[in-house]
């Protein structure tokens, strides 16, 4: 099991992998661009060779990324969609050129026009970006949610109805995040609890389509719907919940990441504090 955290991309790509050498990474997840921008200036060759060569360097991998906030796969407005279907393919592109292997995105949120045409959209896009993308091992991972607003994929079923409507399935990852799972309503702080929700999760998706783990406390309690992290152990999952997941063995293969609060030297702290908790 490899635990890393988010870095920051600030001063270039490369710095990002030494920032996570220094905090004690295993593998890290890191935006290719501006978080809150739609356009990017391509990446350099440069760039690319310097980020590639700090990875191999420190020994950290997989390393995930994480897609701009804009982004919405289920806008019902047409210009919002086609932008944003335009702004994932790019970001695509780029983690194709950098070597990495997940792109994690948050799938959309359908602005009052209920779930059903909402997830509708989000699986015509997924089969658009498929289409324009067949030989590309860079591949969509789609993030639970924890519902906030019209925000979808707060609940496995959501995922359910994706997967059945995409024409390539099996091309789909995706990410759980402790966070949301407690916020949209799953309690998986005792085992009965914890199986309960795995269960649910293998029946309508599969666990072995898990690609990425984020691991964040919550600072709001269960079925909030509200995407507050915190630090580990310090919120309302506790240190319970985050120890069941750490030592399920299904999940040993999965890179794991915090995505924290940054205060003063959280990661390396709430890195001690999960690493404690596998046995």
């Amino acid at each position: 099991m490899r635990l890393g955290a988010h870095m920051s991309i600030s001063g270039g790509l490369d710095k990002a992998v030494i920032r996570g050498q220094e905090v004690g990474c295993e593998t890290m997840q890191i935006f290719t661009k501006n978080s809150n921008q739609w356009k990017a200036k391509p990446l350099a060759i440069s760039e690319v060779t310097a980020f590639r060569e700090a990875c191999q360097a420190a020994d950290i991998g997989p390393i995930v990324a994480h897609s701009a906030y804009l982004i919405n796969l289920a806008a019902p407005d047409e210009a919002l969609y086609e932008k944003s279907i335009q702004a994932f393919l790019e970001e695509l592109q780029r983690c194709e050129l950098l070597g990495i292997p997940y792109l994690v995105v948050h799938p959309g949120a359908h602005m009052g026009r209920g779930e059903e045409q909402g997830l509708q959209r989000i699986a015509a896009a997924i089969d658009r970006i498929h289409r324009d993308t067949p030989k590309m091992r860079a591949a969509i991972v789609l993030e639970v949610t924890a519902g906030q607003g019209t925000a979808l994929a707060s609940r496995f079923e959501h995922f359910a109805a994706v997967l059945e409507q995409v024409d390539a399935p099996d091309r789909l990852g995706f990410c759980l995040d402790t966070c949301h799972l407690l916020a949209a309503g799953y309690d998986f702080r005792t085992r009965k609890g914890y199986d309960h929700m795995m269960d649910a999760w293998e029946k309508l998706v599969g666990i072995e389509r898990i690609r990425v783990i984020h691991l964040n406390d919550s600072k709001k309690d269960l079925g909030s719907h509200v995407d507050r992290h915190e630090h580990i152990g310090q919120g309302y999952i506790g240190t319970n919940g985050f120890e069941l997941l750490l030592n399920d063995r299904r999940l040993a293969e999965l890179p794991m990441v915090l995505e924290t609060p940054k205060d003063d030297n959280a990661d390396v702290r709430n890195l001690a504090t999960l690493r404690q908790l596998m046995h």
